[in-house]
């Protein structure tokens, strides 16, 4: 659902749009797991998720390139609340079973689920170039494998909420990738014609 959603906005949109997972993760742990957060951690996640939501919803902020949708954009934020609902499970998951154990499930049972959904809906592929194999390799590896067996082992050890907050680097540090690495183009509401300097000022301010 995220991977739809991002064919139909930009990666710039989208970071800006999970920004607001922080909050609701918090918010969630305080009604179902029972965590509570300081005053000020839940006022800066809140400023933070507010803030996210108030640019990721600004469509002029994409000043070049592709132009988010409405309906993309509802799709990553549809895809962010399922994420909330898998991080909240797996944190009760963990309290019976090792971190590793929980993610090679994850992993293990996401594959057949997907892997059912393909073979359903489409024919199969495998003639890719050696560059899309790498890619794919890497994001299963990398950002698949590594980065949830890393998230379960630290969600062990800390509260929901409390990991919640490391999540708010994932909205700067996708921008900055859209920016620098996809060309994409941030700027100041009612000056589409900055340079890319003035766009990168406004994108931290």
């Amino acid at each position: 659902m995220q991977f739809a959603g991002l064919r139909l906005t930009t990666v710039s949109h989208a970071s800006l749009i999970v920004g607001t997972m922080p909050m609701l993760l918090a918010l969630s742990s305080a009604l179902f797991l029972h965590e509570r957060l300081k005053v000020v951690e839940s006022g800066a996640l809140l400023g933070s998720g507010l803030g996210a939501l108030l640019i990721a919803l600004s469509k002029t902020n994409v000043i070049t390139g592709p132009q988010p949708t409405s309906r993309g954009d509802l799709l990553v934020f549809i895809s962010m609340l399922a994420a909330v609902v898998s991080i909240l499970i797996t944190k009760r998951l963990m309290e019976r079973y090792d971190s590793l154990q929980i993610t090679a499930s994850m992993i293990v049972l996401g594959t057949i689920f997907l892997v059912s959904w393909v073979m359903l809906s489409q024919p199969w592929r495998f003639r890719f170039s050696p560059e899309t194999w790498t890619a794919l390799a890497a994001q299963g590896l990398f950002a698949t494998a590594g980065a949830y067996l890393l998230w379960n082992w630290g969600l062990a050890r800390v509260p929901a909420s409390r990991a919640g907050v490391f999540l708010n680097l994932e909205p700067l540090t996708g921008a900055l990738l859209g920016v620098f690495v996809l060309h994409e183009t941030l700027g100041i509401k009612g000056n589409p014609r900055r340079s890319d300097d003035h766009c990168f000022r406004g994108l931290l301010q």
